[in-house]
């Protein structure tokens, strides 16, 4: 890994450290609009064809009702592990539950903000080289706390066609309601524009390859009318760790993220003097060679780096300009330093908070902002399956109060037609006292 010392970078040398490896989107959309348009047109005859050339697989129908399939048969431990995860991430969703209030802006002018479920969602699953049922229950426990009426899980089918077990464990205790035998930009195109079998969404959600990402980026501008959760690139972590973290566990902590896949970014911020880099980089080398996906491993660490920082103050501030997905403070006081944080996805404060915890069961959400966006978005919430609208109703005293200033507004942008829907009421309101 590279090392950079940020006192001795100028502002934009700093300033391209927080600089991805490029994603070649150019190349990936014309691999993948064919690949949308083709469902578009031949709908469930294509993501059969799609499905046998590319998983190997060949289905007769592309999805199934959840309420059909038969119970997956799990070893306990395993089935009391999602359990448990299923319950801290239930919590954690409805907590995010926010009150109905009304506010009394003026005498007779009262507003109010109501909640409803987004109708119909999709959410994806990755399946290529590894199964994340930790995935399902990170999508489909918000959406059944939000109320989403249709909730189809899109996941690539094992050889034999059927769904991973523990993914569709996850599924049917979360309420998914239908679950499509489908990945890649194929399972992406048949949600957004619904297929003879498959029901329309109206947003999708889920991580995924570039070719998955880039399906959604062309679809939620397309005519299909449907939304995405937020912009994604590969997984990344920054770790910010002082003398007192230990070197053991910081190279497990960037080899959990660098081991999603060579795309994937790790960067360690040595915070202040008397860290011990050579122990860390013998434990990094040491650990990485015992991965099973150490191939995977070993590519990221290529283009990941090290920053030297003075004080945690540097560090946090390098932090907040490059947004990682995953943010790690492993120093002595973690917690004094949450209130500088601005621009994470995620945050694991202390030295017993590995980002495992996070992307597997303390309760928080792991489909997070990539790629630098944590500094415009959030992760998904409940709020992510849930749209806003706004209600008003005025008494008459509430109209003559407020009427005369709207009336006024609409005057001087020359919207007679908004002037005289205020103005009409007022004069009926007027000739009642009369």
């Amino acid at each position: 890994m590279k090392s950079y010392r940020l006192s001795d970078l100028s502002l934009m040398e700093i300033n391209n450290l927080k600089v991805r490896p490029r994603i070649d989107f150019s190349s990936i959309f014309s691999t993948v609009q064919p690949i949308v348009d083709d469902v578009k047109n031949r709908g469930d005859a294509a993501i059969i064809d799609y499905t046998s050339r590319f998983d190997g697989v060949q289905l007769n129908k592309i999805i199934e009702d959840v309420a059909d399939i038969p119970d997956p048969d799990l070893d306990p431990a395993v089935k009391e592990a999602f359990d448990a995860a299923y319950d801290n991430i239930y919590a954690f969703h409805f907590a995010q539950r926010v009150p109905e209030q009304v506010v009394e802006n003026m005498k007779g002018v009262r507003c109010k903000r109501v909640a409803r479920c987004i109708v119909s969602v999709g959410l994806y699953v990755p399946g290529g080289t590894a199964v994340l049922p930790s995935t399902a229950l990170m999508l489909s426990v918000p959406a059944q706390i939000a109320g989403c009426k249709t909730i189809i899980l899109a996941t690539p089918p094992l050889h034999d066609g059927s769904i991973c077990k523990e993914v569709l464990y996850c599924a049917k205790k979360a309420g998914v309601t239908q679950i499509l035998k489908a990945g890649g930009a194929q399972a992406i195109s048949a949600m957004a524009w619904g297929t003879a079998s498959c029901p329309k969404v109206e947003k999708i959600f889920g991580p995924g390859n570039q070719y998955v990402t880039a399906a959604k980026m062309i679809l939620q501008n397309s005519e299909a009318m449907v939304s995405i959760d937020m912009p994604a690139g590969p997984s990344e972590v920054l770790v910010i760790a002082d003398k007192h973290a230990s070197p053991v566990h910081i190279a497990a902590d960037l080899l959990s993220q660098a081991e999603h896949g060579p795309d994937s970014q790790v960067v360690l911020v040595v915070a202040g003097e008397g860290v011990d880099l050579n122990s860390i980089e013998n434990e990094i080398d040491k650990q990485c060679k015992s991965l099973p996906r150490s191939d995977f491993a070993s590519k990221a660490l290529n283009h990941s780096f090290i920053v030297y920082a003075r004080d945690m103050l540097e560090a946090i501030t390098f932090s907040n300009l490059y947004a990682p997905e995953h943010l790690i403070i492993n120093v002595q006081n973690a917690e004094m330093w949450e209130s500088f944080i601005e621009n994470a996805g995620s945050v694991f404060l202390g030295q017993w908070t590995p980002e495992s915890v996070g992307d597997y069961a303390s309760g928080t959400n792991h489909v997070l902002p990539t790629y630098g966006y944590a500094r415009m978005y959030s992760g998904v919430s409940l709020d992510s399956f849930l749209k806003y609208i706004t209600v008003q109703s005025l008494t008459e005293e509430g109209l003559r109060k407020l009427g005369p200033y709207v009336a006024k507004m609409a005057e001087v942008e020359g919207l007679e037609a908004h002037k005289r829907a205020v103005t009409l009421r007022l004069q009926d309101i007027k000739a009642a006292f009369q």
